[in-house]
Formats: structure tokens, sequence, C-alpha cells
């Protein structure tokens, strides 16, 4: 489907393009267009320019600006800046900022400048941190455990040959 405004409820789609995209209560495999709003949508890949995803789930979002409202998502990529509000996502790369994460869940943060409140990663990589951020790994522990990883692994795959 290819149009240049396009709203759709209550369906199921395989390929959705448009200029300005309005989804609500659907399932799509994959989505393409300039203003993308979502809205309790399950998509497998969307791609966009502007990128509105609210109490939805999305496996690989891409955007030059992605913001996520109670949503959850496997991995986000963003030419300028993503921003999430309780939401969940594996991974959350911006090639500017990550912005306005706020009460969220984040696997692997990476960008110029993170600002974020009440959030927590596994591991965080940026130029500059803002803000309440509860890291498990940064980069000293995250060299620790790759170093004893390593050495356990490379012990087991010795021990192994005997």
């Amino acid at each position: 489907m290819s149009e240049e405004h396009l709203e759709l409820e209550n369906s199921e789609v395989h390929v959705v393009e448009g200029e300005f995209i309005n989804i609500k209560q659907s399932s799509i495999r994959s989505v393409e267009g300039g203003h993308v709003e979502m809205q309790k949508v399950c998509a497998l890949t969307i791609d966009g320019e502007k990128v509105d995803v609210m109490q939805s789930a999305v496996c690989v979002a891409k955007a030059e600006e992605l913001n996520l409202s109670q949503s959850i998502n496997i991995v986000s990529a963003a030419a300028g800046d993503v921003s999430l509000n309780s939401s969940c996502a594996l991974a959350a790369v911006a090639g500017d900022q990550i912005n306005g994460i706020n009460k969220s869940a984040v696997g692997v943060m990476a960008a110029n400048n993170i600002k974020a409140e009440n959030t927590t990663s596994l591991i965080m990589i940026a130029k500059n941190i803002e803000g309440d951020v509860k890291t498990v790994f940064d980069w000293r522990s995250a060299l620790a455990f790759g170093a004893a990883f390593g050495g356990v692994f490379g012990l087991i795959k010795i021990l192994s040959k005997k």
C-alpha cells in the first residue's frame, strides 16, 4: 500500500508506504514513510523521518527522530534524536543524542549525548551523560567482564582438547 496520507485501523498489512502514515490497533510487517504515527501496533520494521510510537511493539525502528512512549522495541537506530518514555528497548543508538529518556529500560545505549531520568541500562556509551541512570556495566567493568569471560572460555577450550 502506498499513498501520500494513509490512515489504518484494525488492519493486518504486509507493507505500508506513504508520506504521512497514521496506524492504530494493527499488525504491520514493514512501514516506510516521512511522518509515521503508531498506536497499539505490532510492527516488524519501521523506517521514517519522524516516527512516533505509542503503546506498541516494534522489532527494528530507524528514523531521523524517534519517539517511543510506553512501547517495547528491539533495536532503535536514529541519525538524529531518540526519546523513550516508559519504554523498553534492547538497543538504542543515535548519531546525535538520546534525549528525554524517562522511566525506561535499555540494554545498550550509544550516542554523543544522553539525557535520562530514572532509567536503567546494561551498557551505556556516550561522550556526555546527564541525569539519573543506573548502568550495570561501565567501560571498566565491561572490560573486566570480557577479560574474565575470555579467560574462562580459553581455559575450557584448552581443557576440552585433552
